[in-house]
């Protein structure tokens, strides 16, 4: 049992508990400023619950003894509350339960459910929001983050706000019952064991009872308004008190007719005439103020807006990667086909991520009039490196044989890969299926022209930042290596070239430790760029082996003869850096004329093979053939996985 002293010790911390948390409800600017209430309100309702317990227990003990036999403050409360006259207190702590259980907890349950339900139902669009702005660039990871936290915190709290208002609405009751228990108990055992006489017994239980009642139920009620003030403030901006003040006497109109109908009220016969007159003139006074201040404020001549200048720092910065429309593709990111185009976008930097191994800096869309009516442009760095037309409301079909389409359109060269297409009609969709035609909507089109552009384009987009974060990223056990490797053995930026130097060729640096390794056993024993690269590709040899397999699980290769070879291994001039290929222009066009014709063929034979070299060689024969044909494979025998199966396709 808890002594009673102590017993008005937790009861005074019960009471000033719910005062600071009505006013921290009150003060906050947003709801999700107090996250913690529903654990809070959670714990003091079990904390009142206990208190209850005890002071239950002290005052059938100790009843007997006089309204001091469960502490001060329930003796307090309940001769305050009586004035002597045992029906006011009855009524008045009925009044107060009613107006926390029926009115108070009610209302605030029903918001809390009301908010939970919305809240949950708009996740969806506010999430696709978070998804569009983060791909159109307009917001950066870090703030797409802190808005998905601050969602996922928003739906979390209101949930758990739906669930504890149940709480508040079950204490009241207990409360209730818990006083009914009091009186009816403390009268018994005060008449039979205690052998008090009745009317004294009503009297000492029943003061302690409504004044256990009310120390229950006053910090109840108070943190029940709480809790309806923090769910009903979703929409306020800033804290309550002040919002309320701004919002009810900002209209001086309103001001006016509250002090009307206030004077109209006191000239009523057998009304008070000094309340309302004094309520009358003060509403008027505000309104005339109001309406003074107004007045002054239109009557003053606007003030031309400050035109801050935008720092000349800020004319520096570039958009790594950039979609310009012409005006007749406003419609692109305006309707239902911007929402298409902003989710492809955002696969697509996904995909490449996955791919790889690095997240695609945001793209940013914007509008140029200078371009075409219905053009668009692909900038990276600023520079144009791709353009094309799309035809909004129209289809683009292709000819998976390479054909020409035979149905009525406006025919042009698909952006991405110059293959002859079609704009048709959408009625024409089912007949262009039938006829084993492939069809794609215009923001298909521009993503599809996008993805090749930032393949083509991924060495230079990763910058030296982007590589600080691929290896801020790294798991403990491999932040290790880069400690071991930077700066010791190779510099950073020397990291950097060599993951440009494979993302030029398209191989994924996803397995970044693996990566890391390679540079970190052929550093010590060469600066060569070129070195370490074909150091870390033969180290990749099963990745890249695994990326140009064919479908039947062979890597389909073209081998180059002795005499090419030999041709090559002659020509090159110089050490380490400065090494160069010094090949006869005659010599040179032959080997071009031989690759495109190999090759050629190879695809007319639905084949897709790469290009075999000698390690010694493969980097300079595969600048060439990157000059004519960029999508060939060049690859080294010291590439070649030991499990892989080689299926020769042809030989130069």
């Amino acid at each position: 049992p808890i002594p009673a002293f102590l017993l008005d010790t937790l009861l005074a911390l019960s009471i000033t508990s719910a005062v600071l948390i009505l006013m921290t409800s009150l003060l906050i600017k947003k709801p999700l400023e107090f996250t913690a209430f529903p654990t809070v309100l959670l714990m003091a309702t079990l904390f009142r619950l206990g208190l209850n317990i005890a002071s239950t227990r002290l005052i059938l003990s100790h009843g007997h003894e006089g309204t001091d036999g469960a502490g001060h403050i329930i003796q307090a409360f309940g001769e305050l509350m009586m004035h002597g006259n045992f029906v006011i207190g009855v009524i008045v702590f009925a009044i107060l339960v009613i107006v926390n259980f029926v009115v108070i907890t009610r209302g605030s349950s029903r918001i809390a459910e009301v908010a939970a339900r919305f809240t949950l139902d708009s996740m969806p669009g506010k999430q696709m929001a978070i998804d569009a702005d983060l791909s159109a660039g307009l917001i950066d990871q870090e703030e797409a983050k802190r808005r998905r936290k601050e969602l996922e915190q928003d739906s979390t709290f209101f949930g758990a706000m739906d669930g504890a208002s149940k709480f508040v609405r079950g204490d009241a009751m207990a409360g209730l019952l818990i006083v009914a228990i009091n009186v009816v108990g403390g009268i018994v055992i005060g008449v039979v064991q205690h052998k008090l006489p009745l009317d004294q017994a009503f009297a000492s239980y029943t003061i302690m009872s409504i004044g256990d009642g009310l120390v229950s139920q006053i910090p109840a009620l108070v943190i029940s308004i709480a809790a309806g003030l923090l769910v009903s403030k979703s929409g306020v901006e800033g804290a309550a008190d002040k919002a309320l003040v701004a919002q009810l006497a900002m209209n001086p109109i309103s001001l006016g007719m509250v002090s009307a109908a206030a004077g109209v009220i006191a000239l009523v016969p057998g009304m008070p005439i000094v309340p309302f007159a004094a309520l009358s003139m003060g509403a008027g006074t505000l309104a005339w103020r109001r309406s003074k201040s107004a007045g002054a404020a239109s009557a003053e001549p606007a003030k031309p807006p400050e035109v801050q200048e935008e720092p000349i720092s800020a004319s520096l910065a570039i958009d790594d990667v950039k979609v310009e429309l012409g005006y007749g593709l406003l419609n692109l990111i305006n309707d239902m086909e911007g929402r298409r185009l902003t989710d492809q976008i955002k696969a697509l930097r996904k995909t490449l991520a996955a791919e790889y191994g690095f997240v695609m800096p945001p793209v940013r869309i914007l509008d140029n009039m200078r371009l075409a009516n219905q053009g668009y442009a692909i900038r990276i760095k600023e520079m144009e490196t791709g353009a094309g037309e799309v035809r909004l409301g129209k289809l683009m079909a292709m000819d998976p044989r390479g054909g020409q389409v035979e149905l009525p359109g406006e025919h042009v060269r698909e952006p991405a890969f110059g293959l002859p297409a079609t704009w048709i009609e959408e009625g024409l969709r089912e007949e262009a299926a039938f006829r084993g035609y492939t069809t794609v909507d215009p923001a298909t089109v521009l993503t599809t022209h996008l993805t090749e552009i930032l393949k083509e384009n991924m060495a230079e987009l990763l910058s030296y930042g982007e590589v600080q974060k691929l290896l801020k990223d790294l798991s403990a056990d491999e932040k290790k290596l880069v400690e071991d490797l930077i700066p010791s053995v190779a510099t950073a930026s020397t990291v950097q070239r060599v993951l440009q130097a494979l993302l030029r060729e398209r191989v994924s640096i996803r397995d970044l430790p693996a990566i890391l390794e390679g540079i970190a056993e052929a550093a010590p024993h060469t600066s060569s760029i070129i070195s370490l690269v074909e150091h870390v590709r033969a180290r990749l040899g099963r990745q890249i082996c695994w990326a140009n397999r064919a479908d039947d699980g062979t890597l389909p290769i073209v081998t180059l003869s002795a005499d090419w070879e030999t041709a090559f291994a002659e020509a090159l001039i110089g050490q380490g850096e400065e090494k160069q290929l010094a090949l006869a222009p005659s010599k040179l066009q032959d080997f071009i004329r031989a690759v495109r014709e190999t090759f050629e063929r190879a695809a007319l034979a639905g084949e897709t093979p790469v290009l075999l070299t000698s390690p010694a060689v493969r980097p300079y024969i595969r600048s060439i053939v990157e000059r004519f044909r960029g999508q060939t494979v060049v690859m080294s025998q010291n590439e070649i996985h030991p499990k892989a199966r080689l299926r020769t396709v042809a030989a130069i």
